[in-house]
């Protein structure tokens, strides 16, 4: 992940609000720069990239509302907060409704609104859950239950194989290292990387038609193991 600070958009006709914000928000970490209307934001956005924007909803000209549901119309996904004096519940559900992630009313605590797009930040930069289940070869593996089935034959698992079945799915199309796929044994026990090789031995064994020569779980030299998957995520259900 980049370690680049976030870079935030403070879009509001108040200078005093701007100013304050980004002092406050420099001191934090953060890059930050700023626009008094919808038109400045837009020039500011086709200059450089955010990672957020605070944007107040009474702005002269185009309100923020109008900015945040162009930019979703025209595929930006940018996170926004919505910044706003005009509280009223209507408000909030229509910005939420355009895809708005955080709805602020003023006057507010800036340890609340720093705290708030921390949040928002955080969620974005998360990585994406893994999928329900996932398909290789003639196999069919259920993340959750750690079920196995080749058609309508279930394929018998240990515990450390589901294990390592799911952190390959949970990374689909990566090269897994020993490290990564070691953690930890049963009761914490450690566990040394020759471990993970015969546990790869053993699941090719499973998986594999010709284990000597694996096609989908490959050895990558120097580097660690691959999972070839399907591209598309099969139905979950269709193992139960």
């Amino acid at each position: 992940m980049d370690d680049a600070p976030a870079h935030i958009l403070i879009v509001d006709d108040d200078a005093g609000i701007r100013m304050l914000l980004e002092k406050f928000l420099q001191r934090h970490g953060y890059r930050v720069s700023s626009a008094a209307s919808a038109e400045d934001a837009r020039r500011r956005m086709a200059e450089l990239q955010f990672d957020l924007l605070v944007l107040d909803i009474m702005l002269p000209g185009e309100s923020g509302l109008d900015l945040a549901r162009a930019l979703r119309k025209d595929g930006q996904h940018v996170p926004i907060l919505i910044l706003t004096a005009r509280g009223e519940p209507p408000q909030r559900v229509e910005g939420l409704q355009l895809g708005v992630e955080d709805y602020m009313p003023k006057p507010f605590e800036p340890e609340e609104l720093l705290l708030r797009l921390g949040n928002i930040l955080r969620h974005r930069n998360a990585p994406p859950p893994p999928p329900d289940a996932v398909r290789f070869g003639d196999f069919l593996f259920v993340c959750e239950s750690g079920l196995l089935t080749k058609g309508k034959k279930r394929i018998a698992l240990t515990s450390s194989e589901r294990d390592m079945l799911r952190r390959f799915a949970a990374h689909p199309g990566k090269i897994i290292s020993r490290t990564e796929l070691l953690g930890e044994g049963s009761a914490g026990a450690p566990r040394s990387e020759r471990v993970i090789d015969v546990q790869i031995n053993r699941l090719r064994r499973k998986i594999e038609h010709d284990p000597k020569e694996p096609l989908l779980l490959q050895t990558v030299r120097g580097a660690g193991y691959i999972l070839h998957m399907d591209p598309s995520p099969p139905d979950a259900s269709a193992a139960s």
